[in-house]
């Protein structure tokens, strides 16, 4: 499929000759009436959910839908995805260990790699990530093997938040299939860790992963049924708050996507009560949870359910002075412009796409929420102003 083909161009090359347009919706779930605009260009996305819809119909993922742009390839061989995907499928075990084994590092060392590798995943930089993981994964899983029994919990504490790394990393660049393997890795490590949250909180990465997917459903039980594995009661720690409210309010995020929308609510109040209990943000296994990631997640929450004005009421309540990492508050952004545009406030979603390209420009390059909200900008302008043209012509969201 050709990336430089817009939304609609996709679909109808998609659908061929083999689906006619009422076919097509009707497989989908939405009107015809909204397969027909996409196809003529009057309309240039949609909800989320119906894009989902449109994309399983098509049996293609979301990502070939709406041609999210792929990282430049590397140059070096040991780096990039294809060697991602080697560093996550190894066959040590059937081959001579002397000849291929790696390096491995002090506990002190693999701590420090991982904690930069969450570093570059939150500032978005991706392609940094797709040429220090593979080298990192193998390193880390040598540590394991090389370290003495009493000291592995803690080599493989290391290993786990490696391969989630890369598990994220791996979706955001457009591999979900090696991105699901490499959390359930993740989750295998996790075990023979020496942290009891770590396991629960893993489950976040996975219910994410399955949303991406598509797999509401799924992602909203994965995400229910890990936060009562963790469930506080009576004295519990401040860990253990957050786990289970960032397990909550992912849930949220995901029944708000099947349309579940009393369901969305009272994960949401659940989440909230945490957050309140907490009373700030911390991070915990690299997720942050408190007032402001529930203040975010209910703007997304009312954007996925379309209710684009309670969404803005809800950004209201996101503190100006949130500790939230970058790329989270690019995403709140995203959504905040989306629902800005929905309302008609043209003006003010382009300077917020504005804002969150400099606060995050190696993030935006590989999002596919801004590119919608900025080729809808210059379809919808009579007279497209310079910054709006070279803001779309930046972030890939015309062809030049």
């Amino acid at each position: 499929m050709d990336d430089r083909l817009d939304l609609g161009g996709r679909i109808r090359g998609l659908r061929g000759k083999l689906l006619s347009q009422r076919e097509l919706a009707d497989r989908a779930q939405v009107s015809v009436d909204l397969i027909r605009k996409l196809e003529q260009g009057r309309r240039h996305t949609a909800s989320i959910g119906s894009l989902q819809r449109i994309a399983r119909a098509l049996d293609v993922s979301i990502v070939e839908l709406l041609g999210k742009p792929a990282p430049p390839p590397s140059p070096d061989p040991m780096a990039g995805v294809v060697a991602i995907r080697r560093a996550l499928t190894p066959v040590d075990d059937l081959l001579d260990m002397d000849v291929i084994e790696s390096a491995p590092l002090t506990l002190e060392e693999a701590e420090r790699t991982v904690t930069y590798l969450w570093g570059a995943y939150w500032a978005g930089r991706y392609e940094l990530l797709s040429t220090l993981l593979p080298t990192a994964l193998m390193h880390l899983r040598a540590t394991c093997r090389a370290v003495a029994s009493a000291e592995r919990p803690r080599a493989a504490h290391a290993l786990a938040r490696a391969y989630q790394a890369a598990g994220d990393t791996l979706v955001h660049l457009g591999h979900q299939d090696a991105g699901f393997l490499a959390v359930r890795e993740a989750l295998r490590a996790a075990l023979d860790s020496d942290d009891a949250l770590l396991f629960a909180a893993m489950r976040v990465s996975v219910a994410w992963q399955l949303l991406v997917q598509g797999r509401y459903e799924e992602s909203e039980r994965v995400a229910v049924v890990a936060a009562r594995d963790v469930e506080p009661h009576g004295d519990s720690s401040e860990s253990e708050l957050s786990a289970f409210g960032i397990l909550s309010v992912t849930a949220a995020t995901a029944a708000a996507r099947a349309q579940k929308r009393d369901s969305a609510r009272d994960l949401l109040a659940q989440a909230g009560e945490m957050a309140g209990r907490l009373g700030y943000d911390r991070a915990d296994h690299q997720t942050t949870f408190g007032p402001a990631k529930v203040a975010m997640l209910a703007v997304d929450v009312a954007v996925v359910t379309d209710d684009f004005p309670e969404a803005l009421r809800a950004a209201k309540a996101m503190p100006r002075d949130a500790v939230l990492p970058l790329a989270t508050r690019a995403r709140h952004l995203a959504d905040v412009a989306l629902a800005q545009l929905r309302v008609g406030r043209d003006d003010q979603a382009l300077h917020t796409v504005l804002t969150m390209e400099q606060l995050a420009p190696d993030w935006i390059k590989y999002q596919t929420l801004p590119r919608q909200v900025v080729g809808e900008l210059v379809e919808r302008e009579r007279r497209v102003s310079t910054p709006l043209r070279e803001l779309a012509l930046r972030i890939g969201a015309v062809s030049r």
